[in-house]
C-alpha cells in the first residue's frame, strides 16, 4: 500500500483532527488517538477505512505504548509520530496551585516523552521515521503570561525537542525530529484551558502581531513537514520576527508588551498579551 503510516495524538478535533483529514485525502494510513471517543470515532469515519481509532490518555505510559502497538499490530510500522495532545490554562505564575503544574506537565510535557519513548525505538529499529512535536509559540517568547505553566510545559518541550534531535543525530541520520510552534490559530482550545477559558478566536482576525490562522492552514503546512522534515517550524508568518526581537532585547519587548518603550529602545507597536 502507498502512503506513510501517522500516529497522531490529540486527534479528535482542532488541528489534530484536521491534519488527519488531510493526510488521509493524500493516501496516508492514519493512527488516532485522543480521550473522547465518540468525537474521535467521528474523524475515523470521515479519514475513510485506512484509518484507526484507538482511545487513549496520553498522560499514561500504558495508554501511549499500546498506541503505538496498536499501529504496528495494524499497518507493520509506523513512519511518522505526532506528538499533538495538549491544555492550556488561565492563570498568573503566583496563583499556581501544585495541582495546576502537574496537569500543565502532564498533558503538554510528560504525554509527549512518553512518545518519543515508546516511537523513538521502533525508528532505530527500523533506520528511519519522523518524530513531530507540537508546541506553541508561547514556549518560546511569553506573550501570553496568563498561560503560565503552560508556556513553560511547552518550554519545556522545546529543550527535549532540540535535545533528542542531537542526541540522535550522529547514530541515526534517518530519524528527524521536528518542532511545530503554532501562534494563534482559530480552535475550540481557548474554551477547554484550565481555570476557565474565552471564545474561540475567528481566522483572518488580527491580535498583536499575528492574524489568526485556520486549523486548515496549520495542518497543511505541518502535511508538508510530513514529507519535508525540518528542525523546527512557526506556522505563523510573524513569529520568527517576534522571536528575534525578543531575544534581541527583552527588556524592550516587555517594555512594548506594556505599551511603552524604555529610552534608547527601538520602540515599535505594542505586543498584545493575548495569544494562545
Amino acid at each position: 500500500m502507498d502512503g506513510k503510516v501517522v500516529v497522531i495524538t490529540g486527534a479528535s478535533s482542532g488541528i489534530g483532527a484536521e491534519l488527519a483529514r488531510q493526510l488521509a485525502a493524500k493516501g496516508d494510513r492514519l493512527v488516532l488517538a485522543a480521550r473522547t471517543k465518540d468525537k474521535l470515532d467521528a474523524v475515523v469515519r470521515e479519514c475513510g477505512p485506512s484509518a484507526l481509532a484507538v482511545a487513549a490518555d496520553v498522560t499514561k505510559r500504558a495508554d501511549v505504548e499500546r498506541v503505538r502497538d496498536e499501529a504496528i499490530r495494524r499497518f507493520g510500522r509506523v513512519d511518522a509520530w505526532v506528538n499533538n495532545a495538549g491544555q492550556g490554562i488561565n492563570k498568573p505564575v503566583l496563583a499556581l496551585t501544585d495541582e495546576d503544574l502537574d496537569a500543565m506537565i502532564d498533558a503538554n510535557l510528560r504525554s509527549a516523552l512518553y512518545g518519543m519513548q515508546a516511537i523513538v525505538p521502533h525508528f532505530q529499529a527500523r533506520g528511519a521515521g519522523h518524530l513531530v512535536n507540537v508546541s506553541s509559540f508561547l514556549g518560546r517568547v511569553p506573550l501570553a503570561p496568563y498561560r503560565s505553566a503552560y508556556n513553560a510545559a511547552k518550554a519545556g518541550l522545546n529543550a527535549l525537542t532540540a535535545n533528542l534531535r542531537m542526541d540522535l543525530r550522529e547514530g541515526w541520520p534517518g530519524i528527524h525530529v521536528s518542532l511545530v510552534m503554532p501562534g494563534i490559530v482559530a480552535t475550540d482550545f481557548p474554551t477547554s484551558v484550565r481555570g476557565g477559558g474565552g471564545e474561540p478566536w475567528t481566522p483572518g482576525q488580527r491580535v498583536g502581531p499575528q492574524v489568526v490562522q485556520s486549523a486548515e492552514e496549520v495542518a497543511h503546512m505541518m502535511a508538508d513537514l510530513i514529507d519535508r522534515p525540518q528542525p523546527e517550524m512557526y506556522t505563523n508568518p510573524s513569529s520568527h520576527e517576534t522571536a528575534l526581537r525578543y531575544f534581541g532585547d527583552v527588556a524592550a519587548f516587555e517594555a512594548r508588551m506594556r505599551g511603552g518603550a524604555p529610552a534608547g529602545s527601538s520602540g515599535g507597536a505594542p505586543v498584545s498579551s493575548r495569544a494562545p
